[in-house]
């Protein structure tokens, strides 16, 4: 079932003429976000930064800690259009995608647009999703593209998807598979809100009350140039060393790691320190970025480990691996 979403049409800011004021821009939309989705500040800026690195993002979490306001928070934050889509477990592919219709007047099939033709796309309970329909997807959050009936169309750009997902032992889900997986950049976990930041949210001063407050940060070019400058942070070929170990270690102990996972990594990593005001990635990035990229990509042990283990293991990693490297 596809919602629209209920909201007033978004005010576009002025065009950033200046490539100087866009991260300004970014760091002042990532500051209202985290004065709506309060008492979570890592993790807003997370989901930011992996907007910024042109990835996706999967919130894992109980219902009702606010997955959906930091997901329709960051699609606010973006501006562009936004499409909403509720997972249940009678959803087509050709929900997602589109499909081609017969066009009697011009006496051929005419393709109609899903939901997945726009700027962000919040696909809300993923796991409630049928495994056919959940692999619909994989092309276009790699590819930036949907191939139906020997046709490709390209989607908008910047596009950016953001899952949520309910415990997997919740009546009526399905397990994402590992090839689905891997295509989010991260997993991020909100939790419960502390005492003052529930307080705020229950007096309608935060959260989903609040939404209505926030605003495009800079425009669609905007963002493309900011996705632009975060690509553009130099990797030293140090700090390519100090990845390498990292990720044969993960190997060794039997996690699953692709490339991808690694370009992901990197692209986390080079999207903070740009938020940073930095033109280059230290380790201390890539520490802060490691447990949640690769944290839901497979155990380094044993599948049945649960997320919190993997990150503590990936954590003794961490504190095992020397950088060798001091700047």
């Amino acid at each position: 079932m596809i919602q629209d979403p209920t909201q007033a049409p978004p005010v576009i800011p002025p065009p950033v003429r200046r490539p100087e004021g866009i991260r300004p821009a970014a760091r002042a939309g990532l500051d209202a976000l985290q004065a709506v989705v309060v008492g979570k500040e890592a993790q807003v800026r997370r989901a930011f930064a992996t907007m910024l690195a042109g990835g996706h993002v999967l919130l894992e979490d109980l219902p009702g800690v606010g997955k959906t306001t930091l997901a329709k928070g960051l699609s606010r934050i973006l501006g562009g259009s936004f499409q909403r889509v509720q997972g249940t477990n009678d959803l087509l592919p050709s929900d997602l995608l589109g499909v081609h219709l017969w066009d009697a007047k011009e006496q051929g099939f005419r393709f109609q647009p899903g939901p997945v033709f726009c700027h962000v796309l919040l696909l809300d309970e993923l796991n409630r999703i049928g495994p056919k329909t959940q692999s619909a997807m994989l092309e276009a959050m790699v590819e930036g593209q949907v191939t139906l009936d020997r046709s490709t169309h390209r989607l908008p750009e910047p596009f950016f998807v953001i899952a949520t997902q309910n415990p997997l032992d919740h009546a009526g889900t399905f397990p994402l598979p590992e090839s689905q997986l891997d295509r989010f950049s991260c997993t991020i976990h909100l939790g419960y809100p502390d005492r003052a930041a529930e307080r705020r949210i229950l007096t309608g001063d935060a959260g989903a009350d609040r939404l209505d407050t926030l605003a495009p940060a800079l425009d669609l070019d905007g963002w493309r140039q900011a996705r632009a400058a975060v690509r553009a942070v130099k990797v030293a070929d140090a700090v390519l060393d100090y990845v390498e170990r990292m990720v044969e270690r993960i190997r060794a102990g039997g996690g699953f790691c692709s490339t991808r996972a690694v370009k992901h990594w990197l692209g986390l990593a080079q999207a903070e320190a740009w938020l940073e005001g930095r033109d280059f990635i230290t380790p201390d990035d890539l520490q802060r970025t490691l447990a949640d990229t690769m944290a839901h990509r497979g155990s380094l042990d044993d599948r049945r480990l649960n997320r919190g283990d993997r990150r503590e293991q990936l954590e003794r990693l961490l504190k095992e691996l020397p950088v060798g490297w001091t700047g």
